[in-house]
């Protein structure tokens, strides 16, 4: 019996993965995280008042940024700036 002329175009050809590995998961420093937040911290303990537009920016990334330390250290973190956000609102 004579082979087709049209290959398979279904057929397993052993294509390498175009992209290779999938990338490790990101994980960020955690020394950064912690001054950045820590910075943040003080601009809000420092403030009379922030326009409403920081205040939702801050009120965003702030719980965010402390999800990726230990969950008792970003606890404290998050209250204390509650504590002040609280302070700013009643200004």
């Amino acid at each position: 019996m004579a082979e087709p002329r049209q290959a398979d175009l279904f057929g397993d050809y052993g294509q390498a993965d175009l992209f290779g590995e999938a990338p490790p998961p990101y994980r960020p420093d955690l020394v950064k995280v912690r001054a950045r937040l820590n910075k943040l911290l003080t601009e809000v303990r420092a403030a009379e008042s922030l326009p409403s537009s920081r205040a939702l920016l801050l009120r965003t990334i702030f719980p965010q940024m402390t999800s990726w330390l230990p969950e008792e250290e970003g606890a404290q973190l998050r209250f204390e700036f509650e504590k002040e956000m609280e302070r700013l609102k009643a200004a």
